[in-house]
Parts: structure tokens; C-alpha cells; sequence
């Protein structure tokens, strides 16, 4: 059967981030199956829309928000084209200003709501200027508590943030769906490495992701700085951009790593393959990650990674299979399993090998299908209970 869904995201193309990218995939995956899918998100600055179905709210960005704009009242005539359109579910992915806005439209409209927990929102409560964090924590977790509990169905990508919610007194039902990988283009290794200046004796570490404070990237340069004594020949390369990059390049500096450390910067989506086919480890030291999306991603490309323990990101490996899970956080354990991996030939081709196998498991098809099954779900559970209260009455 083909549904009519409404999703709602305060986060979306071409904004770059994990919630961005998994809509995204979503989106295309829903509508290749046949569904008919309308999108409601924020404007973004000089972006030209391509797609028709996609409804785009005005909004702002702030001081501390570069590059990320809030959706601004009033919203009727957003609401007005909501209601051209007969939904049978709608689907938020935030917290923010859309993502409230859908509940409430759905809740005004009597339409089932999915909702998807994304992000650890607390570990992001430094962005906000001039009031305590715990204050901060306190009200996002009363935020979440509140939305969570109105909405139908919890869809959340790991173990760890589910147990976050259960943690937080969330107890509508929750169904744990990891974010699919998109199928990736073929690239020629060494024809990508020659093309980007790498010599052959080269070893790139790569990082994929925001450089922000939540991702513990100071542990990051301070094992790159360790395992950069014991091999001449290893380098690390950051893909991304942020708030902290500034301090990002501090470190380097301090820690006399400038030389063997590049800050590539944003790069659009399609072109982070080529650094994944051209990158020898992957690395990840964030412990705030609800699932590890770039981990997937960079398994699809078979490298082998490792990641520090928490959070959902290294739920993404399965240790000593296709990547090693650190469980320290600290830089000398991280340098020190880097460094037996490059090290370990034998070792590097089982998780080489591991790691293509497991991303070929979570494709974006079979995500679009389970969330179909619960838009099914809730569909059916609310007709079932019209049904019973109409017989009631």
C-alpha cells in the first residue's frame, strides 16, 4: 500500500550533518518504494530548491548558529499547504521549532506521529550562551520527555540512545532502526591517492564530521601525536568543518603536529567517497553520537576503524571483527590500537574484508522498509481505535 507521509526536520539538505543526511536517505529510499513523500524544513541562505515536494518554512540564522537557521513564526501560510494535501502519517526528526510544529499539526489534524531521536540533545547544551548547563540538560530533558510521550512510535538508530529515553521516562513503544548506507561509486584507489598528492608510502587517518566541542577531538590530536612518533610515514586528514575548528588548529600547533595534519573542510557529500577510497583507518573519537553514520559509511568504502567506547558510534563495530573498539578514553589506548592495526597486515585485511560485509547489511532500502512497516503500524492502531470508539459510543 502506498502512503502519504509529511516529514518534518529542523535539520535538512543542504545542511551537513547526520540528521540531515539519514532524511535525506530516507526520503529518496520511501519514494523509490512508491510512497509519496512531502518534506517541511527551515530555509537555508541562497539555497535554490530542486524539489517540488519539499516546503521550506523562513527562518534565521544567530550569532551561535552559523549555518544553522531556526524556523520563525507565523506559520500560516506553511499550514495552508500542509492542508492541501490528505497525509495518513507524519514523521519528525527534531526537537526544534518544524519538529514541534508537525506534532502539533498532526496532533490538531488527528494524524498518527513517528517520531525519530536522533541526537544526545544534552550533550549540545554549551551552545547556548549565558545560562547554566545544567539548567540546560534539565529542560531538554523535560523536552523530550514531553514530546516522545505525545507521539505514537520512537524510532531511535542504537541501543544507546534508546536506553537514554527509557532513562528519561519515555515509554511510548520504540523500535531501534539503524540509519541504511547508501550504495557508493567505484573509485580506483591509487588513481584517487595521485590525484590527491599522496605518495604511495603514505598512511592517511581519517576523520569525517562536524569539528565541534562535543567530539572529543582534543583526544584525537593528542593520539595522532603519539602514533605519529612511532610511524613517519601516517598522517591525518580531517574532512568537516565547525565551531571549533579554530581550536582545532590550536592544538596541532601545540602539539608540534602541524606538518603531518590537514584541515580538508567542508566537502560536499557525493565527493567524501574519494577521502574514503583514498584514506588508509578510519578514526573516531566522538562518545555523543547516537549511531555511527560515517563509521558505516567509511565501512562501505571497507576500511577498517576505530572509534573510542560511548555513546552509539561504536555500537556501529563489532571489535576485532571489522573495526577495534576502544574502551579508554584516552589518547595512549587510541594510539596504541591505530597503530596495531597499520601494523597487523593480516589483521587490516580480516577487518578490511569484515567491514564491507557488515555495511552491505544496513542498506537504505531495507531502512525505508522498517519504517514503512511502523507508519503501517500506527496507522492501523489509530483506525482501530477510532473503530472502538465509535462502537463505544
Amino acid at each position: 500500500m502506498s502512503l502519504r507521509i509529511a516529514i518534518f526536520t529542523d535539520s535538512a539538505l543542504p545542511i551537513l550533518n547526520g540528521v540531515s543526511v539519514s532524511v535525506d536517505s530516507l526520503v529518496r529510499e520511501l519514494r523509490n518504494q512508491g510512497h509519496s513523500v512531502h518534506l517541511f524544513c527551515p530555509q537555508f541562505p541562497r539555497h535554490r530548491e530542486s524539489d517540488p515536494n519539499t516546503y521550506r518554512f523562513r527562518a534565521i540564522e544567530t550569532p551561535w548558529t552559523k549555518g544553522f537557521p531556526f524556523a520563525y513564526p507565523p506559520y500560516i501560510r506553511m499550514l495552508r499547504k500542509f492542508r492541501r494535501h490528505t497525509f495518513d502519517v507524519v514523521h519528525i526528526h527534531t526537537l526544534g521549532i518544524v519538529g514541534f510544529v508537525g506534532l502539533r499539526w498532526a496532533e490538531s489534524h488527528e494524524l498518527p506521529v513517528v517520531a525519530t531521536y536522533h541526537t544526545l540533545y544534552d550533550r549540545y547544551a554549551h551552545y547556548v550562551p549565558g545560562v547554566p548547563r545544567r539548567y540546560i540538560r534539565f529542560k531538554i530533558a523535560k523536552h523530550t520527555n514531553y514530546v516522545f510521550n505525545r507521539v505514537h512510535h520512537v524510532i531511535t538508530p542504537s541501543e544507546a540512545s534508546l536506553k537514554w529515553l527509557k532513562r528519561h521516562a519515555v515509554n511510548t513503544p520504540a523500535t531501534i532502526i539503524p540509519t541504511g548506507v547508501q550504495k557508493r561509486g567505484v573509485y580506483d584507489r591509487s588513481e584517487v591517492r595521485q590525484a590527491m598528492g599522496i605518495p604511495p608510502e603514505q598512511r592517511i587517518m581519517l576523520y569525517v564530521g562536524r569539528l565541534a566541542q562535543e567530539k572529543n577531538l582534543p583526544t584525537l590530536f593528542e593520539m595522532a601525536a603519539l602514533a605519529f612518533r612511532e610511524d613517519p610515514q601516517l598522517r591525518l586528514w580531517l574532512v568537516g568543518d565547525g565551531p571549533f575548528r579554530a581550536e582545532c588548529m590550536t592544538y596541532a600547533r601545540r602539539l608540534g603536529i602541524g606538518d603531518r595534519v590537514r584541515f580538508v573542510g567542508f566537502v560536499p557529500p557525493h565527493e567524501v567517497e574519494r577521502y574514503y577510497s583514498a584514506a588508509d583507518l578510519f578514526v573516531f573519537p566522538s562518545v555523543t553520537e547516537t549511531q555511527g553514520l560515517v563509521i558505516q559509511e567509511a565501512m562501505a568504502h571497507g576500511l577498517p576503524c576505530v572509534a573510542i567506547a560511548g555513546g552509539g558510534a561504536s555500537l556501529s563495530i563489532t571489535d576485532g571483527v571489522d573495526g577495534v573498539v576502544v574502551r579508554k578514553n584516552e589518547a595512549s589506548s587510541f594510539a596504541r590500537a591505530v597503530l596495531k592495526v597499520l601494523s597487523d597486515e593480516g589483521l587490516y585485511a580480516r577487518l578490511s574484508e569484515s567491514a564491507l560485509r557488515s555495511s552491505r547489511e544496513q542498506s537504505t532500502g531495507r531502512m525505508a522498509e522498517r519504517i514503512a512497516d511502523i507508519y503501517r503500524l500506527v496507522i492501523d492502531q489509530q483506525t482501530g481505535e477510532r473503530r472502538l470508539f465509535a462502537t463505544v459510543r
